[in-house]
């Protein structure tokens, strides 16, 4: 079977082809969990269960991992938090818990993998300082950008 996937660097349709059709991976961007989840959040939990799902069919079910993470580091949930009198751990555990509450009910599969950022932030800062090397990003006000023309 041929899938092809819309390019949006190229905006063409192009045939898919993984770089290595025995281990299969996609990483979909998740919500940042400061509040309920609306239909923003649940539309590409929908676009993307559908995508694993024909991997899965294509590429067999022991050869496809999904990874879906969850935003749990943003200046809504401090502000809910401060808000709140609650702390930011309590926010997001409850956030996360509706959402995957929420998800659940529209019969979508559970992504293989669901790390929250604030796991990650030692290896973030280390790629960050690499594109920053490489020139592929450069700090601004504050702020690190990425270099679109690199």
């Amino acid at each position: 079977m041929t899938i092809k996937l819309y390019n949006t660097k190229t905006r063409k349709k192009e045939v898919f082809a993984p770089l290595d059709p025995m281990n299969v991976r996609m990483y979909v961007c998740g919500p940042t969990v400061y509040d309920r989840a609306h239909i923003g959040n649940a539309r590409p939990v929908i676009v993307f269960d559908v995508l694993y799902r024909l991997l899965r069919h294509t590429y067999g079910v022991d050869h496809v991992a999904y990874a879906r993470n969850f935003t749990d580091v943003d200046d809504k949930i401090n502000a809910r938090a401060a808000e709140s009198g609650r702390s930011i751990r309590e926010i997001t555990d409850e956030t996360i818990g509706w959402y995957l509450e929420d998800m659940k009910a529209l019969g979508n599969l559970e992504p293989d993998q669901a790390p929250r950022a604030t796991e990650y932030i030692a290896e973030m800062v280390e790629m960050i300082e690499g594109l920053i090397a490489s020139g592929h990003a450069y700090p601004a006000e504050g702020h690190v950008l990425f270099d679109v023309t690199s």
